[in-house]
Formats: C-alpha cells, sequence, structure tokens
C-alpha cells in the first residue's frame, strides 16, 4: 500500500485524495489549520469546497506534519501564490530524496517561477512529477470521465503516477515534457478570464471559438520559447485543459472573467469566490515572461490591461479585432 501525502485542502487536493484511496493508497491530507483539519476530520466533508461529497475513510486529514515523515509519495495541490511557504512550514517533515507531484496550475508572482521549481528551491534536489489537463473537481468527484497527463523528465515515476491515479473513470497519459506540461496548466487559466469576459459580454459562441484557437497559439508560442515541446499544447494539458476552463461553469477564473464582463471590479469579485482564481496573478507574470521573451500574446496582455488597467472589456475586444492583419501560421 502506498503511503501518500496529499498537501492542501482546496478541491483539487481533496478530489485527488478520493482519486487515490480509490487506488487503495493510504491517504494523509495537509490542512493549513488545525481548526479546519479538525472539521474535514470528525464531518468527512469539505463543505467549503466540494459540498455534499463525502470523504473516503481512507484519507486522514491532519495539521500535524510529522505524520508526512513515512510518505512514500508527497503531491502538493497547493495554490501557487502560496506553495513557497506551505514548503517551508513543512520542509523539514518531509523527508529528503521522496517523490513529489505538483497539481499546483499557475505561476509565482514576481518571481514567474513555475511549482516544480518551487519545489526543487525550497526542498531540495528530488524526483518531480507534474500532474495536469482537463480536470475539475467537482467532476472527478462524481465520478465522471477524466484524463490527465503525468509528466516528469523521470519516466519511471510518470509511470508510477499513472498506476496509482488510473480508475475506470480517471485516466492518466504520461509524458517526458513536465516545462509544457506545467505551463499549459497554468496559462491556460489566464485564458480562461478571456473565456469568461466572452460570456458575460455576451459576444457569442464564434468569439469564443476564435479566442480557444488563438489563445492556444499564444500557449504554444510562450510555451515553447521557455522550453516545452510545442505538441504538447495540442494535448490534454494544453487545448484539453484551455477548452474546459473557456467553458464550465465549474471555472473559478471564466467566472471571475464574466463578472468583469458584466461590469463588476476585480476587488469586490475576488473576496465572493471560494478559493485561488489562478489566472489573476498568473497574468502579470505571463505579461512580463512574453516581453522578456520577446513572445507576442495580444489576448494575454489585453486581458492585463482589463484586469489591472482600467481597460474597458469591449475597447479590449475591439483593439484585437483591429490588430494588424496578419496570415494564420504566422501571427
Amino acid at each position: 500500500m502506498e503511503r501518500v501525502a496529499v498537501l492542501g485542502d482546496g478541491a483539487w487536493g481533496t478530489a485527488l485524495s478520493m482519486v487515490l484511496v480509490e487506488r487503495g493508497a493510504a491517504v494523509i491530507q495537509w490542512s493549513w489549520s488545525a481548526e479546519r483539519a479538525l472539521q474535514l476530520q470528525t464531518s468527512r466533508m469539505n463543505r467549503k469546497y466540494l459540498p455534499g461529497y463525502k470523504m473516503p475513510d481512507g484519507v486522514t486529514v491532519t495539521n500535524e506534519p510529522e505524520h508526512f515523515r513515512h510518505a512514500d509519495l508527497i503531491v502538493s495541490a497547493v495554490p501557487s501564490r502560496y506553495l513557497r511557504d506551505v514548503l517551508s512550514r513543512l520542509k523539514s517533515h518531509l523527508q529528503r530524496g521522496v517523490p513529489m507531484v505538483s497539481a499546483t496550475k499557475g505561476l509565482e508572482f514576481p518571481t514567474h517561477r513555475r511549482a516544480t521549481e518551487i519545489i526543487r528551491e525550497v526542498l531540495g534536489s528530488r524526483p518531480v512529477a507534474v500532474v495536469s489537463g482537463p480536470s475539475h473537481a467537482e467532476e472527478v468527484v462524481e465520478h465522471m470521465p477524466t484524463a490527465v497527463v503525468a509528466a516528469s523528465r523521470d519516466m519511471g515515476l510518470a509511470l508510477r503516477v499513472q498506476d496509482l491515479l488510473t480508475t475506470e473513470r480517471f485516466r492518466v497519459y504520461t509524458s517526458n515534457d513536465p516545462v509544457g506540461v506545467e505551463l499549459g496548466g497554468a496559462l491556460k487559466n489566464v485564458l480562461a478570464i478571456a473565456g469568461g469576459m466572452v460570456d458575460g459580454l455576451q459576444l457569442g459562441d464564434n468569439a469564443k471559438a476564435a479566442l480557444l484557437t488563438r489563445g492556444q497559439a499564444e500557449m504554444a508560442r510562450l510555451g515553447v520559447a521557455l522550453g516545452g515541446q510545442r505538441e504538447t499544447f495540442n494535448g490534454l494539458s494544453g487545448i484539453g485543459d484551455l477548452v474546459v476552463s473557456c467553458i464550465s461553469r465549474h471555472g473559478r477564473n471564466r467566472l471571475v472573467g464574466e463578472r468583469i464582463g458584466r461590469g463588476e471590479k476585480l476587488d469586490q469579485i475576488l473576496l465572493g469566490i471560494p478559493g485561488v482564481p489562478e489566472g489573476v496573478l498568473t497574468c502579470k507574470a505571463v505579461v512580463e515572461l512574453a516581453r522578456e521573451s520577446g513572445v507576442e500574446m495580444p489576448i494575454s496582455v489585453e486581458i492585463h490591461a482589463v484586469l489591472f488597467e482600467g481597460k474597458d472589456p469591449r475597447r479590449a475586444v475591439a483593439d484585437l479585432m483591429m490588430r494588424q492583419q496578419k496570415d494564420e501560421v504566422e501571427a
């Protein structure tokens, strides 16, 4: 029996814990506060993020990190903005050399670091894998069919993660491109905000299709410039995750964009959304990375202008539509 430590008590960490238990693993799930850990452990329900779904008995929730000393594998589902602090807090309790799986979909700001880079900076060298793809937690715990990618330079670890997570309703593919898979999971969140703006502004299906297509092109351009493989962005962690994030009612980033399109202000929106819409801060990192890499990302730049510079969303759409005419393949 694999002993797996899951860091994070949000929707995704809870959903992964439930999948792991279904596969026969013994799961210790870490919560950020003792009070919340006790509530989750006694009620067996994550009412804040996944109300209505009972946590299986095989998941033990704790705030006491010493329980992690005997873990065979560590899975991190901590939002990017909190990851460095959490790992620093838990560092002395996480055995050196134990493989780690990142399920974080965001970039740290202002460092622009991917989650796996933060893991290595804080915890030192160890085998690391990434799990990403179109996988809303609400549908995973409903046992709706879901497919994701486990990526690592260590193919043995990727295969181990694949075996540990695969069920009749949760299919896992492998990849040797962790950089591309990780970037796909982060970049799509920025474009999901644009997807929500399309809905909030009631711009229609044509606009959503154009956004998905041209957004994927932006993701691939920056992803390749940062060391990912172009083919990865045609897969589950690229276009797959982008599609679900731009259309799903479960998506926090899409909801942020929709409410902005309806005229609400970002600060007020963020106060009322449970969980962390990763795309907001990741948008800042993406625009800076694009500038540093000399990569053109017009959609992301316009999202940034709407979120942080007070630009009217309709003006942003008009400016995108009236950009210099280009060939599709070269654009």
